[in-house]
């Protein structure tokens, strides 16, 4: 430890006492402590420095020698304690100094002072090693009592199953040594083997001490009952117990508590109230222990009105409730959904003083995140520190679970932050939950970034971690990095199960993607991996929506032949299919078989028929089916109303379709944006924009927000009526064959005259209704008519925000207008909004394929400075912006840009990265050939 201390100059070949005059030095805080020894160091100061090189072994043991040496000179002052050289010299010691100085010192007794005020001293702790050298040292001089007062402190000081092991080891060695363990000693070493749910080594531990004739206490048999009943071992604590009875002892509270709580944890309830009633009978009276433990066993159980019941009974006896009593009954109640009762069990708890904990706020917060209450989650969490309750990891989990639920990503991103800033370091379900809300709102190079920190820094990312970001790629319709997904997970020593291939099949199928979707199929059955019920349900919705119902039927038939029994689900999807197809006679047989496999036609069936019927000008027969539906018990919903009104709108049957929709209001149903647009459409199929105008007024006066699609039913009736207008004109000029439309002039007076009549239907122009137009026009490609709404919104004083930028840029670099999609790119970072990184691919790859790479390289310079996943990057940038763009060469510079920046992908995107440019090249030799 001295060595340590010198400066890394010091020439380590010297030995010890050749250092002192530097030490002395004023330079060093450590001069005053070797001061009285200068002049026994002077004489090897002449050695010649031949002599003075290469001791290695014999410098170390000189310098131990030396410092056991002024250990011992310092301990026989007679008010060493209070010596500041003894506390320098105790800092410098290392672990072997300590029992070599307890080991040699002439008087036992002061070994074992120094020993104590050594543990005092806040920078040493001591080791078994120290123990061990103190107890040889008073065995040796014959001080069996206070030898036993040690092996206590000894026993205390073990914190890990490996100290206990090594310390009865001990024990059992220092027996030749004349060591017999008191019986104080004895329950020492049994409470601390509870502690570490050592039950086998307490066990063994208990029969050797009354097989060398150790008579045990109560306290002992107790422990010893304590710990097998924690175990759930209920017989040997019965046998145990009958000792106690043999011994002429008496039970206390304690005793009838464990036995209580080891038929509790073994579920059985019966026999723990049995020996409740038994203990009172004897005249011991249960404490608040023993009423938590019952309660806790029945909450358990699933009986937490009986555990209320108890909570009653156990107040009127006069035996207060503890938080531990209150914790799982709140647990219990929150997560069954009776947040209101919990409420009242907390009011209680706080009215007699008891102060909830960490796991009580926990419960609280985590059931009520559950119920849809998060706002009160919110305000317990913050009252938590009010109250000086730290929150734990669980705590945390529970508060980012319920706001990504509920899609509030960028509050469960800051509590995320906190969490870190708080000491409370994020585990492996944290990453999961975290990652699955970026992936619910399809920001998945967030999640991505996030997977790249577990893989960087921990905690290992697993299964649930890989499938979520894979459903997360698959539900923005990014497959291709789906794929490379599960291929990072395999590289990363993480086995794809059967639900990494069902996100694969479902999001392929959700995409349209159905050959895909058939290869991962295939690709299961190589892995001799079974398909369940959701990836087969997936594939054939997959097929009844692209109309092979043949192929449909015969995975049906293929599932059930392998043992994969159809669930609901799988019969609706064929169901909806056939009804679509207008196969109302085979949807009928099916929905017979369904029946005769137990499953009753749900809402979904129901309303699959009806759309089918009415999507096939059936809607007088659907409206019978909603009679019948509601015959059977089965209450309609938004979607059968919405399905039956738009078919009788179609048909041109306003006057049915009105009546409709107030007898589905008169249910207490409210329309939704589906069922407004679907009303709205109907009215425009035949004419009526001006009822279709007037629903939307409705719709806005309802607080119902409308989407895109509603907006392009309404510009689709405006077109209409602008061709009717166009048509009546041409007429009456009689030029209809030379007239000639400029289509981009219509598309862009309809948006204004759509934006006129919202305002005049009461919708406020607010960024909602911009970012639903803009990005609507431009996932259609029409970046003019974009453009127009993003002029018009300038000019209302409203900034574009991030949705909006990014789909512009997108849309004018995809239509080659660079320079202003490089316009809005500078005013998007300039107001501190980043691009996503399909933002980034489209602008990058726009500028290289018109050969600005400079400009490119730049951007792709500035964009690695922010938190994104190299892997990532290579995916969606490199390899499918610039290899599939016809750009190996400049992917190869952006690559070596992202080294230069310590910005490195995994090994396996490497070889990702090798076999997609090879395929790529293979493809372009072919197409040249």
């Amino acid at each position: 430890m001295v060595r340590l201390l010198l400066p890394s100059s010091f020439p380590i070949h010297l030995p010890p006492w050749s250092l002192l005059p530097c030490i002395f030095s004023n330079s060093s805080p450590f001069s005053h402590l070797f001061v009285s020894s200068v002049s026994h160091s002077q004489e090897p100061l002449d050695q010649p420095q031949q002599q003075q090189r290469g001791r290695g072994g014999d410098e170390e043991e000189e310098e131990d020698k030396w410092l056991i040496s002024r250990a011992h000179q310092m301990l026989s002052q007679p008010k060493w304690p209070d010596s500041a050289d003894l506390s320098h010299l105790a800092a410098a010691l290392r672990p072997h100094h300590v029992p070599e100085i307890i080991r040699s010192h002439p008087n036992p007794g002061r070994a074992l002072s120094f020993l104590r005020w050594l543990s005092q001293q806040h920078f040493y702790k001591p080791l078994l090693d120290d123990h061990f050298a103190l107890l040889d040292r008073l065995l040796a001089a014959g001080m069996l009592d206070v030898a036993n007062r040690a092996c206590s402190h000894l026993v205390r000081s073990c914190n890990t199953r490996d100290d206990m092991t090594r310390t009865i080891d001990f024990f059992e060695r220092s027996g030749d040594k004349g060591l017999v363990l008191d019986i104080f000693c004895c329950n020492a070493v049994l409470i601390q083997l509870r502690k570490l749910d050592m039950v086998g080594v307490a066990l063994n531990f208990f029969r050797k001490m009354l097989g060398r004739g150790i008579e045990p206490d109560l306290f002992t048999y107790n422990t010893v009952i304590n710990i097998l009943c924690k175990d759930g071992k209920v017989k040997v604590a019965g046998s145990v117990f009958s000792r106690i009875l043999q011994c002429g002892m008496k039970p206390d509270t304690f005793t009838y508590t464990s036995l209580i709580l080891g038929n509790c944890r073994n579920f059985d309830l019966d026999s723990a109230f049995h020996i409740f009633e038994w203990m009172m009978k004897e005249g011991c009276h249960p404490n608040s222990v023993t009423y938590s433990t019952l309660i806790n066993g029945l909450c358990d159980g699933g009986r937490v009105d009986e555990a209320l019941r108890l909570m009653n009974e156990m107040v009127l006896k006069g035996v207060l409730p503890t938080v531990y009593t209150y914790t799982l009954p709140i647990t219990v109640l929150c997560s069954s959904g009776r947040i209101t009762e919990a409420g009242y069990l907390l009011a209680d708890m706080r009215s007699r003083s008891c102060m909830p904990n960490v796991q009580t706020y926990t419960a609280l917060i985590s059931g009520l995140c559950k119920s849809d209450v998060l706002e009160l989650a919110i305000g317990l969490f913050h009252r938590m520190f009010k109250e000086g309750v730290a929150p734990n990891t669980v705590t945390y989990n529970a508060l980012i679970d319920g706001l990504c639920e509920k899609k509030q990503i960028e509050s469960a991103s800051k509590v995320f932050e906190a969490m870190q800033r708080q000491g409370c370091m994020p585990n492996l379900q944290t990453y999961n939950e975290i990652i699955k809300g970026f992936c619910l709102v399809g920001v998945v190079e967030r999640a991505m970034f996030l997977l790249y920190r577990m893989l960087t820094l921990g905690p290992t990312p697993n299964q649930v971690t890989y499938n979520t970001i894979i459903y997360g790629y698959c539900k923005v319709g990014n497959h291709n990095n789906a794929i490379r997904m599960v291929d990072l997970m395999k590289g990363n020593g993480c086995a794809p199960d059967v639900w990494t291939y069902t996100e694969l099949i479902c999001g392929f199928c959700k995409g349209g993607k159905l050959d895909l979707a058939h290869k991962v199929f295939e690709e299961i059955a190589e892995h001799s991996l079974r398909l369940n019920e959701v990836a087969y349900t997936a594939l054939i919705d997959g097929y009844c929506k692209e109309g092979k119902l043949d192929v449909a039927l015969d995975l049906l038939q293929n599932m059930e032949e392998t043992g994969c029994k159809p669930t609901l689900y799988t019969f609706n999807a064929i169901i909806n299919g056939l009804a679509k197809q207008n196969e109302l006679a085979e949807a009928e047989k099916l929905c017979s078989a369904m029946v005769e496999q137990g499953f009753s036609p749900n809402i979904v069936t129901y309303t699959s028929l009806i759309n089918g019927l009415c999507k096939n000008g059936a809607a007088s027969l659907a409206t019978a089916v909603l009679d019948e539906m509601i015959k059977q018990g089965c209450s309609p919903n938004l979607h059968t109303y919405s399905s039956i009104i738009h078919g009788l709108y179609q048909e041109g049957k306003a006057q049915e379709a009105e009546k409709m929709l107030v007898e589905m209001e008169e249910k207490g149903l409210v329309p939704d944006e589906v069922t407004y647009t679907s009303m709205m459409d109907g009215c425009i199929m035949i004419g009526r924009v001006d009822v279709a105008f007037s629903l939307l007024r409705r719709m806005i006066s309802a607080g119902c927000k409308p989407n895109y699609r509603t907006y392009g039913v309404l510009m689709k009736g405006l077109l209409k009526e602008q061709e009717l207008m166009e048509k009546e004109l041409t007429a009456v000029q009689n030029t209809l064959s030379t007239c000639s439309f400029d289509v981009k002039a219509i598309s862009i007076n309809i948006i204004s005259s759509l934006l006129v009549r919202l305002q005049e239907c009461g919708s406020e122009l607010n960024i909602d209704v911009y970012s639903s137009l803009v990005c609507g026009l431009c996932g259609e490609g029409k970046w003019s008519e974009a453009d127009q709404v993003l002029r018009c919104m300038s000019s209302g004083g409203l900034s574009p925000d991030k949705e909006i930028y990014d789909s512009l840029i997108k849309v004018y670099a995809n239509n080659r207008r660079i320079d202003r999609a490089l316009e809005l790119f500078n005013e998007m970072t300039s107001a501190g909004i980043e691009l996503s990184i399909i933002g980034y691919k489209s602008l990058i790859c726009a500028l290289c394929e018109a050969d600005r790479t400079q400009k490119a390289e730049n951007i792709f310079q500035s964009m690695l400075q922010q938190n994104w996943s190299p892997d990532e990057v290579v995916w969606t940038l490199l390899i499918d912006g610039l290899v599939k763009g016809g750009k190996a060469n400049l992917c190869q510079e952006f690559l070596q840009i992202m080294e230069s920046k310590d910005c490195k992908p995994t090994l396996h995107t490497y070889d990702i990265l090798a076999r997609e440019m090879s395929a790529e090249d293979k493809c372009i030799n072919s197409f040249s050939s």
